[in-house]
C-alpha cells in the first residue's frame, strides 16, 4: 500500500512541478528535487545554469514546492 501511495504522489507531483527521479522521494543524486524539463534553445540552456543547481545544461533540478 505504501509503494501505491508514494507512486500516485509522485505522479501528481510531476504533473504540477517537473520530472520525478527514480527512487524519488530518496533519489540518491538528489534527493526529494524535481528534475526541470529540457531547455529548447541555447538561450534558455544558459538561463537555467544561472537559476537552478545544475549537474549540466542538460540536468537541472529544484525544490519542490510544497
Amino acid at each position: 500500500m505504501d509503494e501505491i501511495v508514494r507512486t500516485v504522489k509522485a505522479l501528481q507531483v510531476s504533473d504540477k512541478q517537473g520530472a520525478i527521479p527514480a527512487g524519488w522521494p530518496h533519489n540518491e543524486l538528489i534527493g526529494d528535487r524535481v528534475i526541470i524539463p529540457p531547455a529548447t534553445s541555447e538561450k534558455d540552456a544558459k538561463k537555467r545554469m544561472e537559476e537552478h543547481e545544475c549537474y549540466d545544461w542538460w540536468f537541472c533540478h529544484k525544490e519542490l514546492k510544497k
